[in-house]
């Protein structure tokens, strides 16, 4: 008996076989464990240990017979003649359908822990952005084909003729795909998006010049998921985005700008700016978020109330928000501190031939503003996008 198992043994066939059997008793195993969990809520937990006890010693005993009938060792006879049945029930219709389903089920759940493990870093950049974007596309991919090998092989399994059936389907899909044009432009718009990853998710976007915008929760080859500032979802076919405006695409830039009166002092209000900005890029908590120097680009309009002046800051994607906002918290308070008044409205009215002018003035009772620390925030800018202005 000793010697017919090593010769045996050293048949890489008979390894192979084995190694297809453990596969499929394990997937026949975990076939088996989800059947018993959905029953879980009908019988006892302690009756619910003993049964997938007993159905891993079942599986268990039936691949060490199947393995002792292939190996070929008839002098065990009890567990060699369970083997022989074994093989040729799963010959049969019932066991080859048993066994695809396990299969598929193996493969499903296998795709799912391979997606879930893939977990990108907090840090937002695009390498996450895709990784993020190709995880949900991939796993519905590979789960549809799942589907469609197992369908295949379960009706070869039946006895139909899959090759034929095949064939009468695609003349069907083609006959589909004719009344749905934008169903398969929606498919290669997508595939294009992610081809040249022009999004993805975890971006800001603007669709279609305005009309909708906000923050990608979901893309795949169909559609694009948008959730909006205010929480409202916006499901957009792919097909339909004509124009993407990316707000958070490698880098981002806060428009720093402030208006002063046109009584005010413009060199010291310059001042004032350049001060804030290099407030900000020099202090450790915001310098990590810009990627240059800020560049103050002085008076940039002559407004009929104001003056305006402006800064730009190169920084990270997505972060152009929470800086702007401190930007203009400190802003005021430096403005305020220097006694530069942000202007307010102004208006002149004719009638007939002597103008009469109409200021809009406030009463400060002759106390300025209260000491406040800038640098200082009672509370920490959010991160949160700003609604645009189409919005």
């Amino acid at each position: 008996m000793l010697d017919i198992l090593l010769v045996q043994l050293s048949k890489p066939s008979v390894w192979l076989w084995l190694a297809i059997a453990l596969v499929i008793s394990y997937a026949i195993h975990r076939f088996g464990r989800l059947l018993l969990r959905m029953l879980r809520d009908q019988i006892g937990a302690r009756m619910m240990l003993v049964l997938n006890w007993l159905w891993l010693l079942v599986v268990v005993g039936s691949y060490v017979a199947y393995a002792t009938y292939k190996i070929y060792l008839p002098n065990v006879p009890v567990l060699f003649a369970l083997g022989q049945n074994i093989a040729e029930g799963f010959r049969n219709t019932a066991g080859q359908a048993v066994v695809i389903v396990a299969l598929a089920l193996i493969a499903w759940r296998m795709v799912g822990n391979f997606s879930d493990r893939i977990v990108s870093d907090d840090e937002f950049n695009r390498r996450n952005v895709r990784v993020q974007t190709l995880k949900g596309v991939v796993e519905s991919t590979l789960k549809v084909i799942i589907i469609i090998i197992s369908l295949i092989a379960a009706l070869q399994a039946l006895g139909v003729n899959a090759t034929s059936l095949l064939a009468g389907v695609s003349v069907l899909g083609l006959a589909v795909g004719f009344g749905a044009q934008s169903l398969i432009k929606d498919v290669f718009t997508g595939f294009f998006i992610l081809l040249e990853d022009q999004y993805g998710v975890g971006d800001v976007i603007t669709v279609n010049s305005g009309t909708l915008s906000g923050n990608v929760e979901q893309l795949n080859l169909r559609v694009t998921v948008l959730r909006a500032l205010d929480g409202t979802v916006h499901i957009v076919p792919n097909g339909q985005i004509n124009t993407v405006s990316v707000s958070s695409k490698d880098w981002s830039r806060v428009v720093a700008t402030v208006d002063v009166t046109y009584q005010a002092n413009i060199n010291e209000a310059l001042r004032v700016l350049k001060a804030v900005s290099d407030e900000l890029y020099a202090e450790e908590e915001w310098r990590r978020y810009f990627l240059e120097e800020p560049e103050i680009q002085g008076v940039t309009q002559l407004a009929p109330d104001g003056v305006t002046l402006r800064a730009l800051y190169k920084v990270l994607p997505k972060s152009q928000y929470a800086v702007g906002r401190e930007f203009n918290r400190r802003i005021k308070i430096a403005m305020d501190q220097a006694g530069i008044e942000i202007p307010f409205p102004q208006r002149s009215l004719n009638f007939g031939g002597a103008p009469i002018e109409i200021r809009l003035t406030r009463d400060d009772s002759g106390h300025g503003p209260p000491e406040q620390n800038r640098t200082q925030s009672p509370v920490k800018p959010s991160e949160t996008r700003d609604p645009e202005e189409e919005d």
